[in-house]
Order: structure tokens, then C-alpha cells, then sequence
């Protein structure tokens, strides 16, 4: 018969389940500190021992780090999804942004269309309050917060679509992004009139997923990235323009 007798299960299992649960729903980050050994092991419920074994396997394991005198951290590691050499190719061929934005246009769309259906009602208002806090910030001067809130805004969008393996996927992505592996997010929200044109679109995606309409939730996000697409598209041309402008003026000076 394929029956064993019921073993009770040690804490540190426990944990180390509960810990690799948090990390997988992204709801722990890379790098992200923990708090620390008696506070963790005040809220979780167990003794400092439990929670040392626990931590050592989830160290052997690669998901935690210890840094000396700093405390346990969320390892980096997790986030390294593309190796340093594929980073330098993307960086390095215009190719690659048109490539990613196609990549993204596909993936969201997919993503807004799930949260759009399955997120439940906190998740949608994350997304809403991170909608509210790039309308505060698009008054300001500096476009840097809206820009970071613009990567948060997505991110959380995929997160509600409840899919481990994307939101681990895109938060890959995403950190290229930030990293301005494929362009720099901020020239874009340098131009009064383009940051105007990108909080409507932002707007009209919040609308769509706070309607739960999964059809024009995905139209709103291809939209917003069609214009991403078109606008770096024209930034490219004005650039190679001005380039060439240049070159005619030293022409001209050294005559």
C-alpha cells in the first residue's frame, strides 16, 4: 500500500517554505533587507535556531544572502536574468528596442487583460493609487518620480495578472529598462506636451482595468506603446539629423 506513517514537520520547513512562497509571488524582491533575526522570529512564530536553519538552507539554496553587519537580504542574483554580454548586445543595436517594445506590447497586453479578470479588488487598487501618485508628481518640474512611478504603474499590472512566471519574466525586463539598457525613460518625459500625452494614456489604461474591461484594457496598453515606439522612433531621426547638422558646421567654420 503507498502509505508512510505522518511525520510532523520541523519549524525551519515551515519557513523556509513560507520564504520561498513570498519570494516566488514577488511579493519579497531582490535585494530587499529582512527584518531582523528577533523581529522575524517574533513574527513568524518560532525560535531563533528554527529560524537560523531555516535561513542557512535558504542560503544554499541562493535565495538569501548575509552581508556582515548589514543583516539578510533577498539575493541579487535573482534578478541577473540576462548575462552581461546580451546586455551589451541590447544596448548596442537599435534593432533590440523596437524588438522590446514588440516584446512588451505582447506580454501587457496579456497581463491587463488577466488582472482585468482575475485581480481582485486590492490588487486593482494598487494600480489606481500608483495611477494617483504619477498625477501628483506630473506637476512637478523634475520628470524623474514619474518616470520611476511609470515603471512602478506596469509592474503592478503584471503583478495582478497572478502569473509567477511572468511577473518574474517582465521584472527582468523592467530592470533593463531602468537600467536604460534600451533607452533612456526620462528624455521622454522631458517635453511638457509628451508627458501630457503619456498621463492620458496611463489614464485611459487605469480606466479600462478599473472597468474590468479586459478588450479595451489591452487596446489601452498596445496604444501607449505604439506612441512609446513612434516617439523614440522620431527622437532616433532628430538625433542622426543633428548629428549631421554638426558635421555641416564644422565644415563650414574650417572653411
Amino acid at each position: 500500500m503507498p502509505f508512510t506513517k505522518v511525520q510532523s514537520e520541523k519549524l525551519s520547513l515551515a519557513v523556509v517554505r513560507q520564504i520561498e512562497q513570498l519570494i516566488l509571488q514577488g511579493i519579497l524582491r531582490p535585494g530587499e533587507r529582512l527584518p531582523s533575526e528577533r523581529e522575524l522570529s517574533e513574527r513568524m512564530g518560532v525560535s531563533r535556531p528554527s529560524l537560523r536553519e531555516a535561513v542557512a538552507e535558504l542560503h544554499e539554496r541562493g535565495l538569501l544572502e548575509t552581508r556582515p553587519g548589514s543583516g539578510i537580504y533577498v539575493s541579487n542574483a535573482l534578478e541577473a536574468q540576462f548575462s552581461p554580454a546580451l546586455v551589451r548586445l541590447f544596448a548596442t543595436h537599435d534593432e533590440a528596442v523596437n524588438d522590446y517594445i514588440a516584446f512588451r506590447r505582447d506580454m501587457e497586453g496579456l497581463a491587463i487583460e488577466r488582472a482585468a479578470l482575475l485581480g481582485s479588488d486590492t490588487d486593482l487598487k494598487v494600480v489606481d493609487t500608483l495611477f494617483r501618485k504619477m498625477e501628483a508628481a506630473h506637476s512637478k518640474r523634475d520628470p524623474s518620480e514619474e518616470a520611476e512611478l511609470d515603471a512602478e504603474f506596469h509592474m503592478a499590472i503584471v503583478e495582478a495578472c497572478h502569473n509567477v512566471v511572468m511577473l518574474h519574466m517582465m521584472r527582468s525586463m523592467f530592470d533593463l529598462l531602468q537600467q536604460g539598457v534600451f533607452f533612456n525613460r526620462k528624455v521622454m518625459f522631458q517635453q511638457r506636451m509628451t508627458r501630457d500625452m503619456l498621463l492620458d494614456q496611463h489614464r485611459a489604461i487605469n480606466d479600462a482595468l478599473q472597468a474590468r474591461d479586459p478588450a479595451a484594457a489591452r487596446a489601452a496598453v498596445a496604444a501607449h506603446l505604439d506612441f512609446v515606439e513612434n516617439a523614440l522612433a522620431g527622437q532616433r531621426k532628430a538625433d542622426q539629423n543633428e548629428a549631421v547638422a554638426k558635421r555641416r558646421m564644422e565644415h563650414e567654420e574650417a572653411r
